[in-house]
């Protein structure tokens, strides 16, 4: 059932259209932002061009099809749950480090947006692709298959961990607790990950792709159509979620040079060693089995890279390791060099 038939805009696949709209709107806040010095409007625009597209293109494809309208609002409120809290946090922070040495330089600057431009383009495809015309011109399959359900259970408990784990780290950092020196969060899902809002994030994504490809896994687009080997390689999406997260802007920027820095620091490093040793860098599990697999299991199927690890031997730089503990006699003397 339809309201009207699809409407055809450049492409079949409303591919781009979504990456004209995209580029449009990222530059538009590129040249606020730049103008004003403005931090606190970067990941605000992120999440509402999620919801641009998806609701351009379900108004587009003029569908009523209820896994098109279920894809497109659990997009709409993965961004918009994610995009609300980034705004919430950097108006009470005030500022965004990330940007401090580019806020300033315009192409360095641009060049922020236009990789957000094509992280928002890409992780949208399952859903863009999904309300296409190329797929609608298929009979498409009821809201009650298998992979439907699934995907509606992983994304209801993805979106909740999301949420919980934020809300739960955000606490804890303006809590007495997180102010301490050397505080570790070993708290709520903290406890059993590293990243629990990570591991949500990228299975949201999964979740969503799932419901898309629904109609070319039970076969009501065919196997062997264009239709099908998109919605099939509309998977670039969460892909490129868990490439960035993984290797670009997420672990990278926060394992070792975490670990680092409060090495360094002597800010109670023995404790957060501990968790470190203890605690999924992803996958959420109890500390006991993390604690006592085997470290060939942890740095491949546990995703614990060993890009990730910090050694102390290799990585830290014992002059400031000397000058802080020099300042400091009293853990001089009951803390060892490591190195």
């Amino acid at each position: 059932m339809a309201l009207y038939a699809p409407v055809h805009v450049l492409d079949d696949y409303y591919l781009a259209i979504t990456l004209l709209v995209t580029i449009a709107y990222q530059l538009i806040g590129f040249g606020i932002a730049f103008t004003l010095k403005f931090d606190k409007l970067t990941d605000l625009w992120g999440g509402s061009n999620f919801i641009i597209l998806a609701i351009l293109t379900l108004a587009l494809s003029g569908t009523t099809t209820a896994r098109q309208i279920v894809a497109s609002i659990f997009i709409m409120l993965w961004a918009f749950r994610l995009s609300a809290f980034l705004f919430y946090r950097i108006l009470k922070t005030g500022s965004d480090s990330r940007f401090d040495d580019k806020r300033d330089k315009f192409f360095s600057f641009l060049g922020f947006w236009v990789f957000q431009m094509i992280w928002v383009w890409t992780v949208s495809m399952p859903v863009t692709i999904l309300n296409s015309p190329n797929v609608l011109q298929y009979r498409q399959p009821r809201f009650n298959k298998a992979s439907d359900i699934i995907g509606v259970i992983i994304f209801a408990l993805a979106w909740g961990l999301e949420a919980i784990s934020d809300i739960q780290k955000y606490r804890w950092k303006n809590s007495a607790a997180g102010k301490e020196p050397g505080a570790v969060a070993d708290i709520g899902f903290w406890k059993y990950s590293r990243h629990p809002n990570y591991f949500a994030e990228i299975m949201a994504q999964v979740a969503i792709y799932i419901i898309a490809v629904t109609p070319t896994s039970y076969r009501f687009v065919p196997r062997g159509t264009g239709a099908s080997a998109a919605l099939f390689a509309s998977c670039v999406g969460w892909i490129l979620l868990t490439v960035l997260l993984l290797f670009i802007s997420g672990l990278t920027l926060q394992e070792r040079p975490g670990a680092k820095k409060r090495y360094e620091k002597g800010d109670n490093w023995p404790a957060y060693e501990k968790y470190l040793n203890e605690t999924s860098i992803l996958f959420p599990m109890p500390k006991f089995i993390w604690r006592n697999l085997p470290v060939w299991v942890k740095r491949t199927v546990g995703l614990e890279f060993p890009i990730y690890v910090f050694d102390p031997k290799k990585h830290a730089d014992m002059d400031k390791v000397r000058e802080n503990r020099a300042e400091n006699g009293e853990r001089a003397s009951s803390e060892p060099l490591r190195a």
